[in-house]
């Protein structure tokens, strides 16, 4: 028992996404208000009735229910179904309310980090009436979430406005996002899938069949672009990490070439940060910025990022070949 656990984060996450389904389902601008408040709700249902799916429907059902609804999540943002609503700027505004606070405004963003890391220093040990005030498993994402909340009620309190406002602002930043709002959550989901199908294995078989194993450089080049195209495809390199290491990493590099895992598996991470800077499957880094900046070409980000990512990944392989690798093991 705890006070500020996943449920409660949950339960926030999903009341918020319920308030903007209401929001949407009242913007008449929006010419498809309908289908576009039923993504959210789908999305939302799953944080705000995932744990009553589970005791009425039982565990097998409520996951089964669950991946119907992200099919149909899939299948409404593949097929473009969402709209957008007309919102007033009102820049003059704007611009007065910046004059007036300054750096003031900042305050609330960096209220963020500052009580997150204050909180999971000291009060990873803190009680309230005999319970922990955060959930010991997940402290630095209790703490993230208490600090957030913060950062609403301070910014709330700076402009005179009711922590409700600060939901009414955010449906035209989510409207803006779309779809890519959810990709974070669905590809870590795609990277628990990926090790539970033990992909690394079958990347071994493949290995085993295609390519030397004995040779050092071409297994370093395919561990590298390896874990830059499996970030591609998935946007993240931790869930394309334990597939690629599993699969090339360990067995060839590590145990067969007797490579230092250490600087192995950094360089590893290295290279699929550069697949990151190559994905619009990475939305937060790539697309978010776009649709924030209102760029018309919404790929632009990863036009500027290429050629950096493309050097990176061959310093990257080269790193790796020279440095990995103990001096007494002849290279192959």
């Amino acid at each position: 028992m705890n006070w500020i656990g996943l449920n409660a984060i949950y339960y926030l996450i999903g009341a918020i996404l319920m308030a903007v389904v209401v929001l949407t389902l009242r913007d008449r601008s929006n010419p498809r208000r309908k289908i576009t408040a039923l993504f959210w709700f789908l999305f939302g249902s799953t944080f705000l009735f995932g744990d009553l799916m589970v005791a009425l429907l039982g565990k097998t059902a409520a996951y089964q229910a669950v991946g119907v609804i992200v099919l149909l999540l899939a299948a409404i943002a593949g097929a473009n179904w969402l709209g957008v609503g007309q919102y007033e700027k009102h820049l003059d505004e704007k611009l007065r309310a910046a004059s007036r606070f300054g750096n003031k405004l900042f305050v609330p963003a960096l209220l963020i980090p500052v009580v997150t890391i204050a909180c999971t220093v000291l009060a990873k040990d803190v009680k309230i009436g005999g319970w922990p005030l955060f959930d010991p498993k997940n402290l630095t994402f209790c703490a993230l979430a208490l600090a957030c909340v913060v950062a609403v009620l301070a910014g709330s309190h700076m402009l005179k406005a009711p922590p409700w406002h600060a939901v009414r602002q955010a449906r035209p930043l989510i409207d803006a996002l779309g779809w890519a709002l959810i990709l974070p959550q669905m590809l870590a989901m795609l990277g628990g899938v990926f090790v539970a199908a033990q992909t690394g294995k079958s990347i071994q078989s493949i290995i085993t069949v295609f390519v030397d194993p004995g040779s050092r450089l071409t297994l370093v080049i395919m561990y590298c672009v390896g874990m830059a195209l499996f970030t591609i495809v998935m946007g993240n390199a931790f869930a394309a990490f334990p597939v690629m290491t599993a699969g090339i990493g360990l067995p060839y590099l590590i145990v067969a070439q007797h490579a230092n895992p250490a600087p192995v598996v950094a360089i590893a991470m290295f290279s699929g940060y550069c697949g990151t800077l190559l994905t619009p499957m990475a939305a937060n880094y790539n697309i978010v910025p776009a649709a924030l900046l209102e760029l018309k070409d919404k790929y632009q980000v990863i036009k500027m990022q290429a050629p950096t990512a493309f050097a990176v990944l061959a310093v990257n392989i080269a790193l790796m070949y020279f440095l990995a690798f103990p001096s007494t093991v002849p290279a192959s």
